[in-house]
């Protein structure tokens, strides 16, 4: 008892220690506050905004149910204007923060007149106030937030002579953009990637397999100047990168293939995900890629293929409950279409205005209801379901629906592997009679007030009079080189894809308490670059990856442990963890098992058997009951088609932080848990694969083999195992070879794990390379792009 008593005092100790060296009160304490130099010239975007949204806006921010005595701070108009309540006074006076009324409440010392309010837990430091000082000195210029104003290429920065940086780093424009900032900071870059980490590296981001035994063959031998840009065409190329960007656009598009809530039905949209696939393939221009999917219906003489792209609209959840109100449900649908449009899209939280002005950006509720009013028209109601299902339930409401047969996806639908007198309904989007939207009430269904029709936010750019007000002419808004926020979104979201994080990190909110971008012009180049090239992703990708920036080696340097820990400046490429999808596809490509067919119906692998019977809601809803697992080559085929049910998603994803996809979500988390080393030791999936490597490499070098640990490692990890590394994994292998020559039994039920067959070798050395084989799938290396 008194060990336990000293133990938890001295953890307690610990704890608080790790509170005291890691707390805003350590790091930055009033004295550093007080001695950080202010930047010459203070950028209202950049330094005054953040503090104003975060302790000025609740009260006088674009809220008008919550403003206090009628002043906006905001707004540049109603930041100057004469106080109300004090005549003669005013909030801001340009050149002079003396009397300046709203800078007085900020540092005055009287609790009663402070601002922010004592009671609001809110304050701001010396550092702070410093800034608007100087800031109201300057001339207190206020300008639009950065986001809503037009991307511009601006001048590529001029680097100052430096024994730091060399001038032969540079590989494009970008490495412009990055150097310039490392020279702020006094940082080096770091030098370039082995052969074989760029290859994988490239590998990884443009299919989301590690390469192959042909493409490290056929690489590994050019030269440095020639690898980098035939990599990224031989990736490009292949079937395998339009499949890597669709399990990236799934999230976002909040596809599954259950309707979700308690009945959790099946559906069929899995022809929509198979269009994704192919327009990536075929490197639709990202205008067209949206277009497509928020109104190819509405396009003159649509065809099939653009009306099949609208299902990324029907992707929602869709109730099939009996008893619901029609209306409310029906006004959810259109509720998630309006806020994936914002968050997806635009980088806008525009769900924050549904039941009042928003709180930060200046979007009314009126706002968010005009753009509610686009998708409004849809001919729907709130009890749904797939028509094939629904042919024995009692409550069906015909949705529209695109029917596809097997004589049309052999001709004009090729991409969609249906067999033969095969037929499919899949959602898709169709507008109905006009109706007339309504504001409603704190959000609510049934409390509908003023009329309001379709548009957008003014702040964000005019809608053009010259558009169709329905959904074609809003994606003519979107996609409009006007649209300040489009390009700049998608752009944000593939840096995110390749360097683990946005320029912009929040990459779902671009709005004002959304992250400031790290290097705000480099973002704007790549998005105007973007859209001078006609949206074309291959060039957007091409871009980033032929850069320095890119290409530089992952390892932590001393130097930038206190410089940069978190590698915001980009001195070294990033390093971290690869989604469920990507190491689950990982293994199975290593060990021989993939299965490369492209597009299809969703397929059940392995899971933990009765989880399905634990979460379902009864005995009627058919085949949605019981998971009942694939076998064959169907167990093995890649993430992107395992059966998603949002009531219960694959759970060697959802330990790698996949999301239920119930919402729209563009930024997966990343944490580190006891349950996902706990996966990969004892996933049968991974199991299955060590046991398929061990056995071919078995039969393809012979047991006797000095070098078959070596092979395995490189045909894991690419590059050679280092001398400790080797030695290490040698004398694990030969350990166990000699424990499972005297436990044969124990050698046989291990290497029986798995539906694939079994090959005839030695179970003895078969056991003991399985588990090498397992250990180095659960090396942090394997599992992370670096």
């Amino acid at each position: 008892m008194k060990q336990k008593i000293i133990l938890m005092a001295v953890l307690g100790f610990l704890i608080s220690l790790v509170y005291f060296f890691t707390s805003d009160f350590f790091k930055y304490s009033e004295n550093t506050y007080a001695s950080l130099e202010l930047p010459e010239t203070v950028d209202y975007n950049f330094h005054i905004k953040p503090i104003l949204s975060d302790n000025c806006y609740t009260c006088h921010g674009p809220d008008a149910n919550k403003r206090k005595a009628g002043l906006r701070l905001d707004l540049e108009e109603t930041a100057f204007k004469e106080l109300k309540e004090s005549p003669g006074e005013y909030a801001f006076i340009a050149g002079n923060s003396k009397q300046s009324k709203a800078y007085w409440h900020m540092i005055t010392e009287d609790p009663k007149e402070i601002m922010p309010p004592s009671d609001s837990k809110l304050s701001l430091n010396s550092y702070e106030k410093r800034l608007i000082e100087k800031w109201i000195e300057q001339g207190a210029k206020f300008q639009k937030h950065w986001a809503y104003l037009s991307p511009k290429k601006k001048k590529i920065p001029e680097l100052q002579t430096s024994d730091l940086i060399t001038s032969n780093w540079r590989q494009n424009e970008i490495d412009g953009f990055i150097l310039k900032k490392l020279q702020e900071k006094n940082i080096e870059p770091s030098e370039k990637a082995t052969k074989e980490t760029l290859v994988r590296r490239i590998s990884l981001d443009l299919t989301g397999l590690p390469p192959n035994l042909e493409d490290i063959k056929a690489l590994l031998t050019l030269s440095s100047e020639e690898i980098i840009p035939k990599a990224i065409d031989r990736f490009l190329s292949s079937p395998a990168y339009g499949e890597r960007m669709t399990q990236s656009w799934l999230d976002l598009a909040r596809y599954a293939d259950s309707h979700g809530y308690q009945d959790d039905s099946y559906r069929t949209m899995w022809p929509w995900r198979d269009w994704v696939i192919h327009a990536f393939n075929k490197n639709l221009p990202y205008d067209e890629f949206l277009t497509w999917q928020l109104a190819g219906d509405l396009l003159p003489n649509a065809t099939k293929e653009q009306i099949l792209a609208t299902g990324f609209n029907r992707n929602h959840p869709i109730t099939q409950e009996g008893g619901v109100i029609q209306e409310e449900y029906r006004t959810n649908y259109v509720l998630d279409r309006t806020n994936t449009l914002g968050k997806g899209i635009l980088g806008l939280t525009l769900e924050c205005a549904r039941c009042h002005d928003h709180k930060y950006d200046a979007i009314s509720q009126a706002n968010y209801f005009e753009f509610f009013a686009f998708f409004n028209q849809v001919n729907e109601k709130g009890l749904q379901m797939d028509a094939v299902q629904a042919k024995n339930q009692k409550f069906f409401a015909d949705p529209p629906f695109l029917t596809l047969t097997s004589e049309e996806t052999e001709g004009i639908l090729d991409f969609v592997n249906l067999k033969k007198g095969q037929e499919v309904n899949v959602m898709i989007m169709n507008d109905s009679a006009p109706k007339t939207t309504f504001i409603r009430n704190r959000g609510e269904y049934d409390q509908p007030t003023d009329s309001v029709v379709p548009n957008t936010p003014y702040i964000i750019y005019p809608f053009s009079e010259d558009l169709e007000r329905n959904r074609l002419g809003l994606a003519k808004w979107v996609v409009s080189k006007d649209n300040p926020l489009t390009a700049r979104v998608f752009v944000n979201r593939i840096w995110g894809m390749l360097f683990g994080r946005g320029l912009v990190e929040t990459a779902e909110d671009f709005g004002v308490q959304g992250s400031l971008p790290t290097h705000p012009q480099l973002l704007d180049w790549l998005a105007a670059d973007f859209m001078e090239h006609n949206w074309d992703i291959h060039h957007l990708l091409r871009k980033i990856m032929l850069s320095a920036t890119y290409q530089q080696r992952s390892q932590m340097r001393p130097d930038l442990k206190k410089a940069d820990p978190e590698n915001r400046f980009l001195a070294r490429a990033p390093r971290f963890r690869m989604s469920g999808e990507m190491i689950r596809d990982y293994i199975l490509a290593t060990s021989g098992l993939l299965n490369t067919e492209l597009g299809g119906p969703s397929v059940k692998p392995y899971q933990p058997p009765g989880l399905w019977e634990e979460t379902n809601a009864g005995e009627n809803r058919g085949v949605l009951t019981k998971y009942v697992q694939d076998d064959g080559e169907d167990l093995y085929r890649r993430s992107l088609y395992t059966f998603w049910k949002r009531t219960l998603p694959p759970p060697s994803m959802t330990i790698f932080d996949a999301p239920t996809r119930d919402f729209c979500e563009v930024r997966r988390q990343k944490t580190n848990t006891p349950l996902q080393a706990l996966a990969l030791q004892n996933d049968i999936q991974v199991l299955e694969a060590a046991r398929v490597l061990a056995q071919r490499t078995l039969q393809e070098k012979g047991g006797d083999d000095p070098n078959i640990v070596t092979n395995l490692f490189r045909r894991i990890l690419i590059r050679s195992p280092r001398k400790e590394e080797l030695l290490t994994l040698n004398d694990y292998y030969y350990d166990a070879v000699k424990l499972y020559e005297n436990d044969l039994e124990n050698a046989k039920k291990l290497t029986a794990l798995g539906e694939y067959e079994q090959l005839n070798v030695n179970p003895a050395k078969t056991a003991a390379l399985m588990l090498t084989t397992q250990i180095i799938y659960n090396l942090d290396e394997t599992i992370t792009k670096e």
